[in-house]
């Protein structure tokens, strides 16, 4: 239930913030003022222009508030305005609840990482193999993604489906990969995680969770989405169409589940970050498993541990993760040697959450804001040496799970990749180590090398990273 869409900022805020950025730069740290001041100007900008409805943010640094606030409606019709109390669908924000609420059974000695799946539910489409519930937690189980299957998940979507109907739609199709071999951003994953909690604990995951996380540390405002109850403050969803705003397609909340089916505020989700890294949620080691970028059999790191990404913005490491709904698009991020939180949460789709809150956090660091126009990547001199390293044929991995051939060759002194079935591309060496651009096209290209040796590529176009091995 993840969808981090792009949208150009506009340049109307950019400008706002030149002086007040250069006035940060030189302090290295930014006051409550600047950050407080970019979030209105930022913000405001964006519900001007008619296509988002509302957002709400936090920003937080230790337990310092520096915002606190909403912006725009979260009921149109009902002309309700967004405050720092409107509840929203998070998405795969849910992903991390998820998991600490794994790694506390683990604790509790109630089940393994290295467990099979199949011990917990004998039905899973392992199709044979051994998926183990680590393999759930970072995506590389292999198992095909309910919400990737040909339409199927669209025509159900509106239905109060049980949960082995819905893995149902996926029983057919062979494993993408062999389980560790690869990571695919996968929602079967976590459906599948959240009926391990149930019939561990033998309690409704939205239950579970309200009992041992959401009440026990004040989470007042967090709760599972379901679409029947009344809940306080629920926001509206909507979608950007190009004649406006319209009401966002029905979704039953039976279907995102331990994927995607919480709603939450950036109060609550502030809260629950201080708390999960200050080692109130999980032991030290339980959340060193859930930081860690796994690694897959072939030795290469991903960026993703248990339920979170990990990156950096500039030098500033960060742990986040954003999510995407039927009418809402969210993001939470944390900056651990910064003690720096930002959350995002909008209630339409496309909205440029996770922008809004990078642009918040370089606010905070004294970093230039995001550029108005996305800036032409560098396009580096390849030496003869790198062309011939990197130069041989590939085999990738499809997101059906079928192969395809892929060659990396010499076009004078340039560097192409073909893959079977598409237009040549050529690569654009970047400064970062291994690091390549596609001509023309969104994502990099990024060579595996393992003690010296090429061994394969991602092309990283976001959640659904096409993998390659290298061929004799």
């Amino acid at each position: 239930m993840r969808n981090r869409r792009t949208i150009t900022l506009s340049a109307l805020f950019l400008f706002a913030f030149a002086l007040q950025s250069t006035a940060v730069a030189q302090t290295g740290r930014s006051t409550r003022g600047p950050v407080a001041h970019a979030a209105d100007s930022i913000a405001d900008a964006i519900i001007k222009r008619g296509r988002v409805a509302a957002l709400s943010i936090a920003v937080i640094r230790g337990r310092d508030t520096l915002v606190m606030k909403g912006y725009g409606m979260a009921d149109i019709e009902n002309e309700v305005p967004a405050t720092p109390r409107t509840v929203y669908r998070i998405g795969s924000v849910t992903k991390q609840f998820t998991s600490v609420a794994i790694m506390q059974l683990v604790e509790q000695g109630k089940l393994s990482l290295d467990d099979d799946v199949t011990k917990y539910v004998p039905n899973a489409p392992t199709h044979g193999r051994r998926v183990l519930v680590r393999h759930l937690l970072n995506h590389s189980s292999g198992i095909p993604s309910y919400t990737d299957v040909g339409g199927s998940f669209g025509r159900v979507m509106r239905q109060d489906l049980p949960k082995d109907s819905l893995i149902a739609t996926v029983k057919d199709d062979s494993l993408q990969f062999e389980p560790g071999s690869h990571f695919y951003y996968n929602n079967t994953g976590y459906f599948l995680l959240g009926m391990i909690i149930e019939r561990v604990t033998g309690k409704p995951y939205g239950e579970y969770l309200h009992d041992v996380l959401f009440a026990p540390n004040g989470l007042s405002s967090t709760v599972y989405c379901s679409v029947t109850p009344l809940i306080k403050h629920r926001a509206q969803g909507y979608d950007a169409r190009p004649t406006g705003l319209v009401n966002a397609d029905y979704i039953s909340m039976d279907l995102p589940y331990a994927a995607g089916s919480l709603c939450s505020t950036v109060g609550d989700l502030a809260a629950w970050t201080r708390l999960l890294h200050s080692g109130k949620l999980v032991k030290e080691s339980s959340f060193a498993s859930m930081t860690t970028p796994a690694k897959l059999t072939s030795g290469r790191p991903m960026q993703y541990g248990f339920g979170l990404f990990m990156d950096t913005l500039g030098t500033h490491r960060r742990i986040h993760h954003g999510g995407g709904i039927n009418g809402f698009i969210s993001e939470l991020a944390y900056y651990p040697d910064d003690s720096l939180t930002v959350v995002v949460l909008s209630n339409t789709a496309p909205a440029p959450s996770n922008e809004v809150a990078d642009n918040l956090a370089r606010v905070a660091f004294g970093m230039p804001l995001l550029p108005d126009k996305p800036v032409a990547p560098a396009d580096l001199p390849i030496s003869s040496d790198e062309i011939t390293r990197l130069s041989g044929n590939y085999k990738v991995t499809w997101p059906d799970g079928s192969k395809r051939n892929a060659r990396i060759y010499a076009n004078g002194q340039q560097l192409m990749l073909q893959i079977e079935n598409q237009p040549a591309i050529r690569m654009m060496k970047q400064s970062a180590p291994n690091t390549f651009a596609a001509m023309g096209q969104p994502g990099r290209i990024v060579v595996d090398v393992i003690e010296g040796k090429v061994v394969g590529f991602v092309l990283d176009r976001g959640a659904r990273p096409l993998e390659a091995t290298r061929a004799p």
